[in-house]
């Protein structure tokens, strides 16, 4: 690809092995809650199951699982959130490779990031896995506002690196939010194909697919 100035990233299932990082998290849980369970495996697919790939709203999950799970003694939903907030975050897991591929990127291209999600739970994930000053810009989407797929973040991210749109390139996984979001917002596009399948009815399509972002390293 020729002309480009900057290189944006997703987080989640892009940057950070988000898969990981839950199951990681819910293996945790597990053991603090449900010791008194003998084979919890079922627990755990069960949680993993509920929780959407990251895409259903953390209160409503723990509502769920508050009624559904065998507890020994039923907690409230505050307990269950303070939990999440300070165990998530210390489970964040890199993607492999992409300490490697930041750096390699950083050093040729004006970088940064844009994420959904609540700006406490992203950043800390960004801080645990030890990339904040790798990017020169990072955008949550609670912190400012706008949430993807909405054109305006990518436009607002543009704005604040100085660059054209057909000047920058955007990676993520979500082919909605990250792929036609940037896509609509006049960026190049590459899709990480990791759980989220392909909507065969969007009129965006990803200028390059990639299953590793290790394959950026010859891309970029």
């Amino acid at each position: 690809m020729t002309n480009i100035k900057a290189v944006l990233f997703d987080l989640d299932n892009t940057i950070l092995d988000r898969s990981k990082t839950f199951r990681n998290f819910t293996l945790s849980f597990v053991n603090t809650y449900f010791n008194h369970v003998e084979i919890t495996d079922h627990l755990v697919r069960r949680i993993v199951e509920l929780d959407q790939d990251g895409y259903k709203d953390k209160a409503e999950l723990f509502e769920e699982l508050i009624v559904e799970l065998p507890w020994k003694i039923s907690p409230e939903l505050p307990e269950l959130m303070e939990y999440y907030e300070l165990h998530y975050v210390r489970n964040a897991t890199l993607m492999e490779q992409a300490q490697e591929v930041v750096q390699h990127i950083k050093s040729k291209y004006k970088t940064g990031l844009i994420t959904n999600g609540r700006t406490l739970i992203q950043y800390g994930k960004i801080d645990r896995i030890g990339l904040r000053n790798e990017f020169d810009l990072i955008v949550v989407s609670e912190e400012v506002g706008i949430k993807k797929p909405n054109p305006q973040i990518f436009k607002m991210a543009l704005e604040r690196l100085e660059v054209n749109p057909e000047e920058c390139i955007y990676i993520g996984d979500h082919p909605t939010n990250d792929i036609e979001g940037a896509g609509k917002a006049g960026m190049k596009t590459i899709w990480m194909q990791v759980n989220q399948p392909w909507n065969p009815g969007l009129t965006i399509k990803p200028n390059y697919e990639i299953k590793r972002l290790g394959e950026l390293l010859a891309l970029l």
